[in-house]
């Protein structure tokens, strides 16, 4: 996406521009700005984290509040979601998802104080702020993001990740959206979960507590943290601004996507 990250370019372009929803043929008032050009003006938005009314005109975007209402809109319509399966699609397609391990953890962020879904971070001074569960697959690929308050439970989790894989086509047979192992560390430490796991045919590899940790477990489960370290990367997911979680849903998933993208772009070795 060249030195200007927010740019969208023709190849992008052609696998969003289907799935968004179109408009109405005769609707009132000015001719709207162009769909390719506001979501120019939301990637500005997630890159830098600038509030929306700060949205430079002079680039084209049109107005923050015009930005602000196309991503709710997109949103309802599970633009991005859909988007990110697709993405998740055509990786699988070139052999790029490695489905023998996917990685589960979580990650603070401080957040707007009194927005949904958020509480006192144990980790940071009982300051108001979100998690982002995420599970990954082998490479570090994210397939599923939720947000909870800070102080929700990684283990509560578990099974909603699981469970959050979308269904992946690209190659012969049914879509896949199990991996064969499930690594965790000791915050995801449940009897019951590693019961309903195994159930699904889902090896759990998860630490105990008051046990030592399973030797070779932190070189396995490295590219989870490289994840994090992509998805904070975008500056509007480092801290949660957005009242309504479903917005501040649709940049995470918009930033899963990105990667995804960058992902398949990028050559083989």
């Amino acid at each position: 996406m060249g030195t200007r990250p927010w740019i969208v370019d023709d190849e992008l372009w052609a696998l969003i521009e289907p799935l968004l929803p179109p408009w109405p043929e005769r609707s009132p008032g000015p001719r709207p700005v162009s769909d390719r050009r506001c979501l120019q003006g939301v990637l500005f938005v997630l890159y830098n984290d600038i509030a929306w009314q700060l949205l430079p005109l002079e680039l084209g975007f049109g107005s923050g509040q015009t930005c602000w209402r196309r991503l709710d809109r997109w949103q309802k319509a599970g633009v991005f979601d859909q988007l990110h399966r697709v993405l998740l699609t055509e990786l699988n397609a070139v052999g790029r998802l490695d489905w023998s391990r996917a990685c589960v953890d979580g990650s603070h962020i401080r957040a707007k104080k009194g927005a949904p879904n958020t509480g006192p971070s144990p980790v940071d001074r009982r300051k108001t702020g979100s998690k982002h569960h995420l599970i990954c697959d082998g490479r570090g690929t994210p397939l599923k993001v939720i947000t909870t308050a800070a102080n929700v439970n990684d283990v509560t989790q578990t099974l909603a990740l699981v469970d959050g894989i979308p269904p992946v086509a690209g190659r012969p047979g049914r879509p896949r959206r199990r991996p064969v192992a499930l690594l965790g560390d000791k915050g995801y430490d449940s009897n019951p979960n590693r019961d309903t796991l195994r159930k699904r045919r889902i090896m759990p590899v998860i630490s105990q507590k008051g046990r030592p940790n399973i030797k070779g477990l932190g070189k396995l489960r490295y590219v989870v943290e490289q994840t994090f370290a992509l998805l904070h990367h975008f500056k509007r997911l480092a801290v949660r601004w957005e009242r309504r979680t479903e917005l501040h849903d649709a940049f995470v998933s918009l930033a899963c996507s990105l990667i995804c993208y960058r992902r398949l772009k990028k050559p083989r070795p």
